[in-house]
């Protein structure tokens, strides 16, 4: 059985401030309306009622990174030739991150096949997820929008998490999910939680009834989304109010495409890997000036069937959408990609 603890609600900024001291801490911070995964500083206004505008998928991938710096030393006995070199950013600091939601913990499980699993490492990716650990606040009542338990996940899933931390009346139960989760209980020296561990259950089993379902069942969705893929009127219906703002792929915790640049300032560098999206008319625009995907219809029906079809097809079943609701909650024209799935499952493809 796992280890537990718990900690009474009047002692959680002592435990979080005690937290910081042993490594680069990001909790969510209230920022106006806002609420944004910030490194920790005294005096924050944390906010733990409700999940993150953003998810804190920057922590591990970056909105805009630093790959290595570059230096091109020019021969000047023979100019065509130049010698590169090159200093990678590899060093990455101990980290943990304290109050994401179960579905932001998931989205970096989507990301770990893509970036660990697959064949080839991304060492930027690689050495961020080693060095972070990852304390997930269950969510007691679902966010508009939400929609987890469709997608095979839940407000107290534990796929990701280090560590997972239940809100009850007198305090937070907290239960070790992996060695590291493990490590951080026995550091903070918490009184022992099993006294809470029924009662936890019973609120998370709460919390998963309250989520609304949008559709039944996920089976047969890759093939049907197939079925529809030369379906251009289905399409244009679905994408009619899309202002392709790319809003949707930003606040998502699963999504992971970027864009490769260079800044150089005369023979010195950076190469920066920055955060890009498929909604966005650019992202598949070629040199030539083709693009095979220039209206928005083509770009919404391939990140509907990226997350529904093409990834859950490469990884054994696993859906690349988490439903945590929030591209539906500030889409600011109410796209609702839960919505899509219903409709494609009850098209004629």
């Amino acid at each position: 059985m796992a280890h537990s603890g718990f900690i009474p609600k009047d002692n959680l900024n002592s435990v979080i401030e005690a937290l910081s001291k042993k490594a680069r801490l990001f909790v969510p911070v209230e920022e106006g309306d806002l609420v944004l995964f910030k490194p920790f500083a005294a005096g924050q206004t944390m906010c733990f009622s409700r999940p993150a505008n953003l998810p804190p998928k920057a922590v591990i991938f970056p909105q805009s990174d630093v790959l290595f710096d570059f230096n091109l030393k020019k021969d000047m006995e023979n100019l065509k030739k130049v010698e590169v070199e090159l200093k990678e950013n590899l060093d990455f600091p101990s980290t943990i991150i304290v109050g994401c939601r179960p579905c932001d913990a998931q989205g970096f499980r989507i990301y770990d096949r893509v970036y660990l699993e697959a064949g080839a490492t991304d060492p930027y990716y690689k050495g961020r997820r080693e060095k972070t650990t990852i304390i997930t606040l269950t969510c007691n009542a679902p966010s508009p929008g939400c929609f987890c338990t469709s997608v095979g996940r839940g407000p107290a899933d534990e796929d990701g998490s280090d560590l997972l931390m239940t809100e009850l009346p007198k305090g937070y139960y907290l239960e070790a999910v992996t060695d590291k989760g493990e490590a951080v209980l026995k550091e903070l020296g918490l009184a022992d939680g099993s006294a809470y561990r029924e009662e936890a259950e019973k609120a998370q089993e709460s919390a998963a009834k309250a989520v609304r379902k949008p559709f039944a069942s996920l089976e047969k969705t890759p093939e049907k989304l197939i079925g529809l893929f030369d379906d251009q009127q289905f399409w244009e219906a679905e994408a009619a109010k899309c202002i392709s703002c790319g809003a949707c792929t930003y606040l998502c915790p699963t999504c992971y495409c970027f864009n490769i640049t260079d800044e150089q300032a005369g023979s010195r560098g950076e190469r920066i890997r920055s955060w890009d999206a498929c909604m966005f008319a650019h992202f598949t625009l070629e040199a030539s000036g083709h693009n095979p995907r220039p209206s928005k219809a083509q770009r919404l029906k391939n990140r509907v069937g990226h997350k529904f079809s093409y990834y859950p097809t490469r990884y054994k079943g696993v859906t690349a959408c988490c439903g945590c609701g929030r591209c539906i909650r500030y889409c600011p024209v109410s796209v609702d990609i839960s919505e899509i799935v219903a409709h494609v499952q009850g098209a004629q493809g």
